[in-house]
């Protein structure tokens, strides 16, 4: 019997904490949503300067896209139960066309919070088409995305980079060790 309730125990606990994540989440989460446009072209045009000065050759590569999609300022939180919300712009020839958001969520040993960049780079016009055209883009569901480890100083060399869509994650801040965006959703905003 003791066993039982143990259990019960810790399966309430664990729904408690989850509750509370998810809480503290909604409330973290809801005063970063709803920028207007000109916010969220300003904090774009901030991520793309910060990408030129941190990597080597970024803006160069960049231009052999056929459209960026900048998410700047992604906020992750994480207490066993985490979470991540930002807004960006897809640009195509330097020019906003389309407003996204991005969302995902993870249960699993995490704790701590940050905030990061993410540019998510088209080379293929296929590739670009396909993200548009859907209404819940899905990383590893729908499309996949290479991830390139752009640390603080390191060069971008484009003629060993051949993926239709290239990912790089950049300008972290905070605490929290997760460098992927498998399972993030990308979803159209109206701005």
């Amino acid at each position: 019997m003791k066993k039982r309730s143990t259990k019960i125990g810790q399966k309430v606990l664990k729904a408690l904490i989850f509750c509370i994540c998810l809480t503290l989440l909604s409330g973290v989460f809801s005063t970063t949503s709803a920028k207007m446009a000109k916010e969220i072209d300003a904090q774009v045009n901030t991520a793309l300067d910060l990408f030129s000065q941190q990597v080597k050759g970024g803006k160069e590569f960049l231009k052999a896209a056929k459209g960026v999609l900048i998410i700047p300022n992604i906020l992750k939180v994480g207490l066993g139960v985490g979470g991540e919300y930002g807004e960006g712009a897809l640009r195509i020839d330097g020019k906003t066309v389309e407003y996204y958001s991005i969302t995902a969520g993870s249960i699993g040993f995490q704790i701590g919070a940050q905030k990061e960049n993410l540019i998510l780079v088209f080379m293929e016009e296929g590739a670009l088409k396909n993200f548009r055209a859907s209404s819940g883009w899905k990383v590893g569901v729908n499309g996949s995305a290479v991830f390139i480890d752009v640390g603080k100083g390191k060069s971008i060399d484009t003629v060993n980079i051949k993926d239709p869509i290239v990912a790089f994650l950049f300008g972290q801040r905070g605490l929290m060790a997760n460098a992927t965006i498998e399972g993030t959703k990308f979803s159209k905003l109206v701005r």
